[in-house]
């Protein structure tokens, strides 16, 4: 009797092990509901987004390009509505020489042109942005007025220079000029002084434009050619205006993939070429996408891969006569970002907010 006492006993205790295990597993592997203190996952697949924003009043051979790496993270700038409104738009003007008179000057706009192209822009709407505000826009797509431009005067000029051409629009309207500044070594004391001065004031922005007049920065570049032009505007900087540049106008028009990449490693923010492709919005670059017969002096620098280094400049020429086209361009991007808002709104949603958080409202 005690034996099979013994032995139903260990079978009930069997029985009942096994009880406790089945339902253990159930629990597992039955979904429980979702409570207050647990986030349900969204099973919603992501939306696709838009393409981007597309124009047929660049070149047929100019296409806009994207650099932003993060989407969610430049859908949160391009919404913002603190940051500037989509559509907004910048022209980029490279001036190489002012003429005063009738003699024959190098790459140059007569006095009567450059004059015309200020009161132009003026005139329809346009307000003169400094180099930070620029990187600013252009990185984080932070606030600039609706039209801007940025003037880049190529070399070293002189405080009469400045006095005889841009002050008096520096003073009436706070416009800015920036300087694509030659750090040579044996500069002018009296013109780097005047320079200095400049820069203090506010009215010069230098930034970097290598150490040599007659220098040309390619892929043919010796290393230590690069090296030289590159390193030696940051020391000259520090030496001459205490500060770091943080853009390049590439000297003489010259640039290429290895010069492009010294000077990513030497923290250059924005590199400036003398090749016109149109206007610049906020992750909206056009750039060559192949060499074009009809400019074959160009190069394709949308082969390059890095847009913000390869920035397109309007000659003062060339800008004359496209003021219209770039507030064409950026009102058609205002209106198809419209169009595409809801779309991007539901993208951000799906794919970005658990990480981003929700999108910034007014």
């Amino acid at each position: 009797m005690q034996i099979r006492n013994a032995t139903q006993e260990t079978l009930l205790r069997s029985i009942l092990i096994l009880s406790i295990v089945s339902i253990l597993v159930s629990c597992q592997l039955t979904p429980s509901p979702t409570t207050n203190n647990t986030t349900a996952v969204s099973t919603e697949p992501a939306p696709s987004l838009p393409e981007m924003f597309e124009t047929g009043l660049l070149n047929r051979l100019d296409a806009p390009h994207q650099y932003a790496e993060e989407t969610c993270r430049s859908l949160r700038n391009k919404w913002n509505p603190l940051n500037a409104a989509p559509g907004t738009v910048v022209m980029l003007i490279l001036v190489k020489n002012i003429n005063p008179g009738t003699g024959d000057l190098p790459d140059s706009v007569s006095v009567v042109e450059f004059f015309e192209l200020m009161d132009q822009l003026r005139a329809q709407g346009f307000e003169a942005v400094n180099t930070d505000q620029l990187q600013a826009f252009m990185e984080r797509n932070v606030e600039i007025p609706p039209r801007s431009f940025m003037l880049i005067q190529d070399g070293n000029q002189s405080l009469e220079y400045y006095d005889k051409y841009f002050r008096e629009y520096f003073f009436m309207w706070g416009w800015t000029v920036t300087n694509g500044w030659i750090s040579e070594r044996d500069a002018d004391p009296n013109l780097l002084s005047e320079n200095f001065t400049l820069e203090y004031e506010g009215f010069i922005d230098h930034q970097a434009r290598g150490i040599t007049a007659d220098a040309r920065l390619t892929d043919d570049s010796a290393k230590v050619i690069i090296a030289r032009e590159l390193q030696g505007s940051l020391t000259g900087f520090a030496d001459q205006f205490g500060k770091t540049p943080t853009a390049i106008v590439w000297p003489n028009g010259a640039f290429g993939m290895r010069p492009i990449e010294a000077a990513r490693q030497l923290r250059f923010k924005l590199g400036f070429t003398d090749q016109s492709r149109g206007p610049i919005m906020y992750n909206w670059v056009p750039l060559g996408i192949a060499i074009d017969p009809e400019r074959p002096t160009l190069t394709p620098e949308g082969l390059i891969g890095d847009p913000l280094m390869t920035l397109p400049t309007y000659s003062p020429q060339e800008a004359l006569t496209a003021i219209d086209t770039a507030r064409a361009i950026g009102k058609a991007a205002a209106e198809y970002a419209s169009l595409s808002r809801d779309a991007e709104y539901k993208y951000y949603e799906v794919v970005c907010e658990e990480e981003y958080g929700p999108m910034p409202t007014p």
